[in-house]
């Protein structure tokens, strides 16, 4: 007994095999190129992570450090005004802590070594110059694009001693000056208090009707004058 095997049409010829070779080698070599890529994206990936904790605790001890910084501005420069203002050994203290990515500062004062709470210091004067000064300070972490540089000081001067206010007021007038913002400040002490440091001072007082009488004052014997007259 023969056997005769027949040629199938299906059975591609040798040149068609070459082909469909080719184009699987071209395959292979596109997914190996694919995998050594993705290896080394996976390489970097692991890189990152073996250092991630170890880089957060460092970025997180930069902006801490950079925080101290600031407060330390802080401190020196209320610690100034303070002593200029009230013409006492005070020295302002601001203590920061951090603790599940949050931060907390306390403010204090200190004299001749002894803590002393701001509220109750000087008869609440020197939460008066504590108050002006955050409030700068404030002013001026604002975006210019969007926020003036102004700033509205409302009887910030309510528990100075009138002998203390121009003082005050001249450590106000420098700041702004230096800072480069407007500062209005409205207080009940007497206008010759401001005459000598605000670049403009006026006065409101009742008028015989229902409105507010707005005067420019212009030096403070022009005050006096005034006030012979009434």
């Amino acid at each position: 007994m023969s056997l005769t095997v027949q040629p199938s049409e299906s059975l591609e010829s040798p040149l068609a095999c070459q082909r469909r070779l080719d184009r699987l080698r071209g395959k292979r070599d596109e997914v190996q190129c694919q995998h050594h890529k993705l290896t080394q994206e996976l390489q970097v990936a692991n890189d990152f992570l073996a250092v991630a904790d170890q880089v957060t605790a460092a970025l997180e001890q930069l902006s801490n450090d950079l925080f101290r910084n600031e407060l330390n501005v802080i401190e020196s420069t209320l610690t100034k005004a303070l002593q200029e203002v009230l013409d006492q050994p005070i020295v302002f203290k601001a203590e920061a802590s951090f603790r599940n990515g949050a931060t907390s500062v306390e403010f204090a004062i200190e004299r001749n070594g002894h803590i002393e709470d701001i509220m109750k210091g000087q008869g609440g004067s020197v939460a008066n110059v504590v108050s002006v000064g955050l409030r700068m300070f404030a002013v001026t972490m604002l975006d210019e694009a969007i926020h003036r540089r102004f700033l509205v000081l409302d009887e910030q001067d309510c528990w100075l001693h009138p002998d203390l206010v121009p003082r005050l007021v001249k450590i106000v007038h420098d700041a702004g000056t230096a800072l480069g913002f407007q500062v209005l400040m409205i207080s009940h002490h007497d206008v010759n208090s401001f005459i000598r440091y605000a670049d403009r001072v006026y006065r409101m007082s009742p008028d015989r009707g229902d409105g507010v009488k707005l005067e420019r004052i212009e030096d403070d014997s022009a005050v006096v004058e005034d006030e012979h007259a009434s």
